[in-house]
């Protein structure tokens, strides 16, 4: 993987335990040392059971008071049907320590998605169904609302004609969009991950056991989360994935969902030249949607 942007802030080891005994001086004393400094958040291991999660950059501020908002009410839903969630046990507010907001949030072990099989993934293809039918719910009135991600499709037809154009030989992605901008509009608002892809999805012992990263939890139409069929799965596994899912959505839904398929691999295809791991989930979604 690329390196990650500078910091545009940060503290070190000494900053995160002086923070820690201003808000939460019960962990304080536990053992802490620097996990990763990720794309968007410094991450340090708090003990063996919690990491704390600081914002490395302003982009990434409201991804986490996103969470924030989200997640005590998200996770509930999601642990009852057995996946974990990153709900912050922990919801620090900006200081003259580190003036932005940050949070201490369970340790979930596991591996991400991307490093297992389209076809392992099968196995939990059904697990994935249930977590969705617990997320999909209707949100309170001050949800959070992403500018992009769930809205209706043709609010991002002049943003994707340029890529279309650049895949050209591509023909199934431009079909799918164009099947996706003729279906029924979503007539339901619903709680959506947002950004449900292999990269967000943690695998332990061969099934799935979380979903992470909430940043950009939204409400919107549910065929955004969808569209990770085609992300995670091969034929076999959506297939799977699909009939688990029973009567929730109805056909426009899916049709829907595989526009935002082929949306989502074209981003991934023109934006993840730094990122191969990233490139190559959108080029094998793009030769997932041709084998469709």
């Amino acid at each position: 993987m690329a390196d990650s942007p500078s910091a545009e802030y940060s503290l070190d080891e000494s900053g995160v335990r002086e923070l820690l005994w201003q808000t939460s001086p019960g962990l304080a004393g536990l053992p802490l040392r620097l996990f990763a400094d990720g794309w968007d958040n410094s991450m340090w291991r708090l003990g063996s059971e919690l990491i704390v999660r600081l914002p490395r950059r302003e982009l990434a501020v409201p991804l986490v008071k996103n969470e924030q908002r989200a997640l005590p009410s998200i996770g509930p839903a999601l642990a009852a049907v057995g996946i974990g969630t990153p709900v912050p046990l922990v919801a620090g507010e900006p200081s003259a320590l580190f003036p932005r907001p940050w949070s201490v949030v369970p340790w979930i072990s596991g591996t991400t998605a991307l490093a297992s099989s389209r076809s392992d993934n099968t196995a939990w293809a059904p697990r994935l169904a249930d977590a969705l039918s617990a997320l999909h719910v209707p949100a309170p009135a001050d949800a959070p609302l992403n500018p992009v991600r769930g809205r209706a499709l043709s609010t991002r037809d002049d943003a994707i004609r340029p890529r279309l154009d650049a895949f050209a030989n591509r023909t199934t992605l431009r079909d799918a969009w164009a099947a996706g901008l003729t279906a029924s509009v979503c007539s339901e608002q619903v709680w959506i991950h947002g950004d449900l892809h292999p990269g967000n999805v943690l695998v332990a012992d061969g099934t799935l056991t979380a979903l992470i990263d909430f940043g950009d939890v939204t409400v919107g139409d549910p065929a955004y989360d969808l569209a990770s069929s085609w992300m995670i799965f091969d034929a076999s596994g959506r297939k799977t994935f699909r009939r688990a899912t029973g009567a929730r959505y109805d056909e426009a839904t899916w049709i829907r969902a595989r526009a935002w398929a082929a949306y989502i691999a074209l981003v991934l295809l023109t934006q993840s030249d730094d990122r191969p791991e990233y490139f190559a989930v959108g080029a094998s979604t793009a030769d997932e949607l041709d084998a469709d």
